[in-house]
């Protein structure tokens, strides 16, 4: 198997900034947020296994399809808070030079977001992760996972101190071995800090989380069981948005939005009054109605 080669090393990173949809907003009293979880398959709608092959080509070359479908997701993540982004391309041949965590951001109207390039081959294809958000971020972490280069987290940092929220975005390897390296260093990332959130494409099943995975002892709550792969016929359920025990989950849900070949995973939690996010200058965005 090839080992694809990579310079990058840990990196600490400002958010990328959309000037035009910066606000000011007070965080709620309810203390709500939204989050939504969604591999992008860069932007291609995929509706039967047969079309991996029959539009295999669509993941090297430029269609007119993939534009329409990213507005379809753009128009779904605007509903949301937080949200991250897994497979997306960050401006190549093949999504018509348009970094799409960027265009995203934009269509969503998100203040600030992050784009994690993970396996860059130049103009053919630029592999990456995502993160928008209304919240301003304290702090970005940008980590290669172990295994073979192209896998990588995001490490996004709401506040200061102990009661600081850390979110991992996160896209983990197929096979077994290299996933458990990758979920033992998101641990290390994330055990110092009380409350937690893991969100992504983690090619698992959460009871492999939460049982015998290096995150089995830390006490976090898988509440999406309902399949998320493939798309038009759920059967695995591969994409979770992980919380720790300090933070109250009102709502999850996965949406029937077929538009990638993974359903996208959405949750709404409660922070505790404890969690220091609401000293930052520019917060979230005006509070949408609840998941449905």
């Amino acid at each position: 198997m090839r080992r694809w080669k990579s310079e990058r090393i840990v990196g600490l990173h400002e958010a990328q900034v959309n000037e035009d949809h910066l606000t000011s907003f007070v965080m709620p009293d309810d203390r709500r947020l939204r989050l939504l979880s969604f591999n992008i398959q860069v932007g291609n709608s995929t509706q039967n296994y047969r079309h991996y092959l029959t539009r295999s080509w669509q993941h090297v070359l430029p269609h007119k399809g993939r534009a329409g479908n990213l507005e379809k997701i753009g128009g779904l993540l605007s509903d949301f808070d937080l949200v991250a982004l897994q497979e997306a391309d960050g401006g190549s041949h093949r999504s018509g030079y348009v970094n799409q965590v960027k265009y995203l951001a934009q269509q969503g109207e998100f203040p600030y977001w992050y784009q994690q390039l993970n396996r860059n081959l130049g103009r053919l294809a630029q592999h990456s992760n995502g993160v928008l958000s209304r919240l301003r971020p304290t702090a970005i972490e940008d980590h290669p996972l172990p295994g073979p280069a192209g896998r990588g987290a995001i490490l996004v940092r709401f506040g200061d101190g102990p009661d600081a929220l850390v979110v991992v975005v996160m896209h983990l390897a197929l096979g077994t071995k290299t996933r458990t390296r990758q979920l033992a260093y998101i641990r290390e990332l994330i055990e110092g800090y009380q409350h937690q959130v893991l969100m992504g494409d983690m090619n698992t099943h959460a009871n492999d989380l939460l049982q015998s995975s290096p995150l089995r002892d830390l006490g976090l709550l898988a509440p999406q069981m309902e399949a998320t792969f493939p798309s038009w016929r759920p059967q695995r359920c591969l994409d979770h948005i992980l919380l720790s025990s300090s933070l109250t989950l009102e709502r999850v849900q996965v949406l029937d939005q077929p538009i990638s070949d993974h359903l996208p995973v959405a949750v709404e939690i409660r922070l505790p009054g404890s969690v220091g996010v609401d000293s930052l200058p520019a917060v979230i965005a005006p509070a949408s109605e609840p998941l449905a």
